[in-house]
């Protein structure tokens, strides 16, 4: 017969290949930390060893044991047998079966004892660049989503943060280096330290070779949105313009859908890589929700944002090469989002028939849209011009780069009073406002504000706007005509069109603008 295979304390059935395999459990396994589902029949994620002892077929001084693998079933059963407690499960792809093998070749099997199962953490860098700084060309805010699910068991959990603690070293967190936290997906999200809590690589590693494995299905979706949602907050840690990066470790594949926590990061502006280890295999496909998952979850499937490793084993070679990805900040393309890379001039009408107190309820408007963007000088910029029959640049994109001075600029606007030239407004700021930016990476909005009928012709001056990248939103209120609204608008035309018969009615239209801005920057990234 075969030679037996020696095995460890946490190989599960479904590390092993063949339908029927003979190995060799080493003694002395700490039974608490066995994971076994059934009685009997028991699901592939059970420990082999742990159920040959839950059945009785080996003591724990360990042996030889004939595994045979079995389709999967519904409902394995919790029962306490031989010191050890199995549990149940409701559902699995695949099951096994043990019985007593034959010993007949010397193997020694593998398995440690608990006191040397620990993985040691990487070693720290000889090289002492200005250490509390970090490494200073590294521009990131990391988030580890690691997986503490049953899929992974106790042991590949520990050999998982031996991963990411040799990354964390490799990174060169500092001061001005890159940060690192850390939340553990399992049943339910679990931050386990914030971006703001290290700033040195040594206090990570002790951070991450203290975390304990939680167990549970792998809800990484609801983690990835948990995260995303949660994670990043100044107070947390996070810091402006830094690219907010989320790296999820998945161990075979989630328990629930990815595609709507990959909206909502996106949405935030956090980039999502996904280190998948032992990809499913083909039995287990059928579990999976969605095959497709990695590339609905990652920031965009270009490949750049997925990374493979076959197994948790020998994975020191594959730390600098996502290390390298992680830090490579002009590739993170989903840190630019509709609230921190646009250019939005406001073009506003300053005709007699509105007056002092309506012009007001005008510029808070203007304050409500604008206050709702990241505005900075690596961020999105707003700019002003009031126009009657003339023109009057209240201030440009590059003259305040601060939401507090853009704001307090807007409420010093003074009201002019005049007649209305909507056209040549369009024009002009086309040509002074929007012309010295239009090479930049913003993308350009202009929202032009007016009450009533133009003296001139709206709808060249609009298209040749448009034409020049400039996506017009037009906002009437009281007698301005929808004809011009609609002409001056960027297309689809009812969805950049705006209208309110009171001034009060405009603030009602503020949300409405945002969510029209943040579509059309996306739908111009696609």
């Amino acid at each position: 017969s075969l030679a037996s295979t020696a095995i460890t304390c946490f190989t599960r059935g479904l590390d092993l290949r063949k339908g029927t395999e003979d190995v060799l459990c080493p003694a002395n396994c700490p039974l608490w930390q066995f994971y076994v589902f059934g009685d009997g029949v028991y699901a592939s994620l059970s420990s082999v060893c742990g159920a040959a002892i839950h059945s009785g077929v080996i003591t724990n001084a360990g042996g030889a044991v004939r595994v045979q693998t079995l389709p999967g079933k519904e409902n394995y059963p919790a029962v306490n047998a031989n010191g050890i407690q199995s549990q149940v499960l409701s559902r699995w792809a695949s099951s096994f079966s043990v019985t007593a093998g034959t010993k007949n070749t010397a193997l020694e099997a593998v398995g440690r004892s608990v006191s040397t199962a620990r993985p040691s953490t990487g070693k720290r860098p000889k090289k002492t660049l200005d250490k509390k700084a970090g490494n200073k060309d590294c521009k990131a805010d990391i988030a580890f989503l690691i997986d503490g699910s049953y899929n992974i068991g106790q042991r590949r959990f520990n050999l998982q943060k031996n991963f990411v603690g040799k990354v964390t070293v490799m990174l060169g967190i500092g001061t001005e280096g890159p940060h690192v936290g850390v939340v553990q997906a399992s049943e339910h999200p679990k931050i386990e330290f914030y971006l703001k809590n290290f700033t040195a690589a040594k206090e990570v590693l002790f951070a991450i070779k203290e975390l304990g494995f939680r167990g549970g299905n792998s809800n990484t979706g609801k983690a990835l949105k948990y995260t995303a949602q949660k994670f990043f907050s100044l107070e947390n840690g996070a810091r402006k313009g830094i690219p907010k990066i989320i790296v999820v470790f998945l161990d075979g594949w989630p328990s629930d859908d990815l595609e709507e926590a990959g909206i909502v990061a996106r949405e935030f502006g956090v980039n999502v890589f996904i280190v998948s280890v032992a990809k499913p295999t083909t039995e287990e496909l059928g579990m999976v929700q969605d095959i497709g998952f990695v590339d609905k979850a990652v920031c965009r499937s270009n490949g750049f944002f997925s990374y493979q490793m076959p197994t948790w084993f020998g994975t020191t070679k594959y730390v600098k090469p996502l290390v390298q990805k992680l830090c490579s900040h002009e590739q993170m393309l989903c840190s630019k989002t509709c609230y921190n890379s646009v250019n939005i001039g406001f073009l506003i009408d300053g005709s007699s028939s509105i007056g002092e107190s309506n012009f007001r309820l005008v510029l808070e408007f203007v304050s409500n849209v604008a206050k709702a963007f990241e505005i900075s000088d690596i961020g999105s910029k707003v700019a002003a011009v009031q126009f009657t029959y003339d023109q009057r640049p209240e201030f440009s994109f590059t003259d305040y780069v601060t939401k507090e001075k853009v704001l307090s600029a807007i409420r010093n606007i003074s009201y002019m009073s005049g007649g209305t030239a909507t056209g040549d407004a369009i024009s002009y700021t086309t040509r002074n406002v929007f012309g010295p930016v239009k090479d930049g990476p913003n993308k350009n909005f202009l929202i032009v504000l007016t009450d009533g009928q133009s003296y001139d012709d709206v709808r060249g001056p609009a298209a040749a706007a448009q034409k020049a990248g400039i996506t017009v939103f037009s906002v009437g209120i009281a007698w301005a005509p929808l004809d011009d609204l609609k002409d001056m608008a960027s297309e689809p035309r009812e969805s950049h069109t705006f209208f309110t018969r009171e001034f009060t009615g405009l603030e009602q239209m503020v949300p409405d603008i945002i969510r029209g801005i943040c579509k059309d920057f996306l739908d111009s990234k696609q």
